[in-house]
């Protein structure tokens, strides 16, 4: 088996997809094997890396985006996937993030990648990720705008938060829901996840 390069990061993530709130997913009687609310799931799926590090390659400040459609139970696979990578990312940053993101590498990402069936490849682009107050926003222009605001709370906090296990934030990740006039547009899919289930979370991933 290769040896693995070491990798680590701690950033950020949102994801916006088109289930009902709450996703399915996170409270079915077995791990993502519920039906999505529509049948199938689309879904937007936007990274931020404050610090990181791959061997020797520092990763710091870069985005990721992915967008995968689901025929019907997540783990039953048969995904369809395409990704999105940092216009300013360098050769050797570009097959860090590649790596990671593939799960080529291990990680979370590893999980995900068993259940891929068609890759639609990987484009560059410019990619905003912003954090605003509790929302958190992504953007690539002319292909998406996605928001994600925290569903309505009687906490004081004004988010919801749950320690559902999710493979990308087991630890906590927060309840939300696509803003209004959210929208992705590629590869064929147009995709308008408004008022749809959202999540965001701080995250820290490693092999």
């Amino acid at each position: 088996m290769p040896t693995r390069t070491k990798w680590r990061f701690i950033g950020d993530y949102l994801e916006n997809c088109s289930c009902d709130i709450v996703c399915p997913c996170l409270v079915s009687t077995k791990a993502m094997m519920a039906t999505p609310t529509q049948g199938c799931c689309d879904n937007v799926l936007a990274f931020h890396i404050n610090l990181g590090i791959y061997g020797d390659v520092v990763l710091d400040g870069l985005n990721v985006v992915l967008a995968a459609h689901t025929p019907g139970p997540m783990a039953e696979g048969d995904w369809t996937l395409a990704a999105y990578i940092d216009e300013r990312a360098t050769d050797k940053q570009t097959q860090a993030l590649e790596a990671i993101f593939g799960g080529d590498e291990g990680g979370p990402m590893a999980v995900f990648g068993a259940l891929v069936g068609t890759h639609l490849g990987v484009k560059k682009v410019p990619i905003r990720y912003a954090i605003e107050g509790k929302s958190r926003l992504v953007e690539i222009p002319g292909v998406l705008a996605v928001a994600v605001d925290p569903l309505a709370s009687m906490h004081p906090s004004g988010e919801i938060w749950g320690m559902t296990g999710h493979p990308l934030a087991p630890e906590k990740i927060a309840f939300g829901v696509g803003r209004e006039g959210n929208g992705f547009s590629d590869h064929g899919w147009n995709w308008n996840n408004s008022g749809r289930n959202g999540h965001y979370a701080p995250i820290e991933w490693s092999n």
